[in-house]
Order: C-alpha cells, then sequence, then structure tokens
C-alpha cells in the first residue's frame, strides 16, 4: 500500500465492481457470444451478427444520443433494435428479438465467480464499515453472492449519469446520511474511480493492476493498492 495523503476518518467504504472484485473481459465475451448465439436462433442466416456490427451500432446510437452511454443495458438493447431495424425487422419483430438476446446476455454477464479471496475480505471490511457497490456497468451483485455483504448497489443509468460525473458517489452519501469526504472510494479506472471520487469529494484508493503505470495519474488519490487484501490494514 502506498500511501500519497493522509486518510481523513472513513466511515464507509464504496467498491467499483467490474475488474475491481473480478476480471471482467472474459465476462463480457462470454455474454457476447451468448447474445450472438441467441440471436442467430431468432434471424436468418444472412443477417449480420458479429461483435464488430453490433459495436458499430452501439458507436452510431451514441453518436446521436451522447446520454444513452449512462446507462449501458439501455445503450445495448437500444443498439440492438436499431441493428435488426436496419436490416429490414418491423420496429415491433425489433423489439421482441432484443429483448430476448439482452436476456441471454444479461444471463451470462452476471454469471461471475468471483475469486476466492473476496468474499472473506468484503466481510471483514463489512464488520467494520458499510459497504456500497458503485458502477458504471451491469453487473448484479446479488447474482455474485455478496449482496448481504452491501448496503445498496448503485449503477449508472438508474442511479444516475456514470462515473466520472459525481452522481452516483453523491447519491451514496446521501443513503449512508455521510458527507462524501468520509467514504474510501476503492476502484481501477483512473477516471472513472480515482478522479470520479475525488472530484466529488470522496476519497480514493487506487487499485493498480499494471504496477509502473503511475504516469497515468493526473491526480493522486489517497492510496494506490496492487491487491485488495491490502484493504485489510485500514
Amino acid at each position: 500500500m502506498r500511501i500519497y495523503k493522509a486518510l481523513s476518518p472513513i466511515r464507509a467504504l464504496s467498491f467499483d465492481l467490474d475488474d475491481t472484485l473480478y476480471p471482467n473481459s472474459a465476462v463480457i465475451a462470454k455474454a457476447e457470444v451468448a447474445m450472438q448465439q441467441r440471436l442467430a436462433q431468432l434471424l436468418p442466416a444472412s443477417f449480420h451478427n458479429n461483435s464488430l456490427y453490433w459495436f458499430e451500432q452501439r458507436k452510431i446510437l451514441a453518436r446521436e444520443d451522447v446520454e444513452v452511454r449512462h446507462d449501458v443495458s439501455r445503450w445495448r438493447l437500444l443498439a440492438l433494435e436499431r441493428g435488426l431495424t436496419t436490416q429490414g425487422l418491423s420496429v415491433c419483430e425489433a423489439g421482441e428479438i432484443a429483448e430476448l438476446a439482452m436476456s441471454a446476455f444479461l444471463q451470462a454477464r452476471t454469471d461471475i465467480q468471483l475469486p476466492p479471496t473476496v468474499r472473506p475480505l468484503l466481510q471483514q471490511l463489512a464488520a467494520r464499515f458499510p459497504l456500497v457497490a458503485i458502477t458504471n456497468g451491469n453487473a448484479d451483485i446479488q447474482q455474485m453472492g455478496i449482496a448481504d455483504l452491501f448496503q445498496c448497489a448503485l449503477r449508472a443509468g438508474p442511479d444516475g449519469r456514470m462515473k466520472p460525473y459525481p452522481d452516483l458517489f453523491l447519491k451514496a452519501a446521501g443513503l449512508l446520511q455521510l458527507e462524501p469526504k468520509q467514504i474510501l472510494h476503492i476502484g481501477d479506472h483512473v477516471k472513472s474511480d480515482v478522479v470520479g471520487a475525488l472530484n466529488a469529494g470522496c476519497q480514493a484508493a487506487w487499485l493498480n493492476l499494471t504496477p509502473g503505470s503511475l504516469l497515468k495519474l493526473k491526480t493522486l488519490p489517497q492510496l494506490e493498492i496492487h491487491q485488495l487484501e491490502e484493504l485489510a490494514a485500514l
């Protein structure tokens, strides 16, 4: 653990989920495959149905409506609908198929196996601090089997704009009836987690998974850690 700034008294911890509690890239890749497999069952073979095509649909949609990115589930669903109507389906047909494909995506996306050390650590921390999950994604702590350890889970979209906007951090502080500075946020992303937390008035612990990458930091967090287990020393 490297301390850059003196910590103010901590009364709660907030955690990012993706790539903080578990590696996320393989999870998303599996979910993409599940979505495309479901679409392949429902669409003519001549339809475009690959990762590049659906990525392009999301890009087009984001250019038309920049706010849609704040809710990644809605963004993906609307991109599916757009990609299907572009290929000739009616709005009604596209909506029904998009919902089925999105359901397959979310089922695979929430099938997350946490590293074996994560729950014991969270249990240890939850005995001392209220815990809150703050995510830009659509992971589900209930499905992960750790919801009992958290006071609440806040997700970009339904609960406010995505990090690094302050919405989710400030909502967490309000729900916990704390000042933002009394919350230490733990996350891997320099901009979303470190800059976002600091700009909202929270304290920040950066989970640096690539040692030597300090140059990416433009604003120093209170702490830098390289593995979650270091938090046991708080």
